[in-house]
């Protein structure tokens, strides 16, 4: 999917400005096959969004599918989100962040109706695809973002930074209440290694960011 969003097929940009909304997070929602909505020419499709209104852009998207008669052609507008958790103060925080900023997915049959319908939406610059051509999600992007989607339920993003030679205490795991210092950082696989000194022996062990916490000094 990062590489569709390389090439947008722009449109109009609207003249609107306003404040970012500042509200509930987005539903965590799944993109499912086209074949549960009952019209099986149905596609997903990504379009891009003024940064800060993708809420907005969803509502109006959503509204105007009514207004229009459109139920048929069109399907689900959605925001994928994941559950990101933030560690301030050692103290947890959760929360949804988008995982695609500025990017809304939507279901369509696409024609030249629901086509110039999207593109006239309030705050709404373009679809994503090559050239004029809007390019739809293959099965395989749309199955990536239902994994990431049920995964991030599962298991939180955690959003802290670790650096080598920190001070941290073990939460959880045979070693929980221990000290330690941190000797490597793996960010992709959200680990470390750790050295804790076990009966007098410095000895590393590996940890994932969640059963440890920072020692402020």
């Amino acid at each position: 999917m990062e590489d569709i969003l390389k090439n947008e097929s722009n449109g109009p940009e609207e003249s609107q400005e306003g404040t970012p909304e500042i509200g509930a997070p987005a539903t965590p929602a799944a993109p499912e096959s086209a074949e549960t909505t009952g019209n099986p020419r149905m596609k997903w499709y990504i379009i891009h969004a003024y940064s800060g209104f993708e809420r907005k852009v969803r509502e109006s998207l959503e509204s105007r599918i009514r207004a229009f008669g459109l139920e048929g052609r069109m399907g689900r507008v959605l925001i994928p989100t994941e559950t990101v958790t933030e560690i301030r103060n050692n103290k947890k925080y959760t929360r949804e962040s988008m995982f695609y900023p500025g990017y809304v997915l939507i279901e369509m049959d696409m024609d030249d109706e629901v086509w110039h319908m999207v593109k006239s939406t309030p705050r709404v610059t373009g679809f994503v695809g090559t050239g004029q051509q809007p390019t739809p999600l293959s099965d395989d992007e749309v199955k990536q973002i239902v994994y990431r989607v049920a995964d991030s339920k599962e298991k939180p993003k955690l959003k802290i930074k670790y650096e080598k030679n920190e001070s941290v205490r073990i939460t959880e795991g045979p070693f929980a209440t221990f000290t330690g210092v941190v000797d490597e950082v793996n960010e992709d696989r959200e680990t470390l290694k750790v050295m804790v000194t076990i009966f007098g022996r410095s000895t590393p062990v590996e940890l994932e960011f969640g059963q440890v916490e920072k020692v402020l000094s």
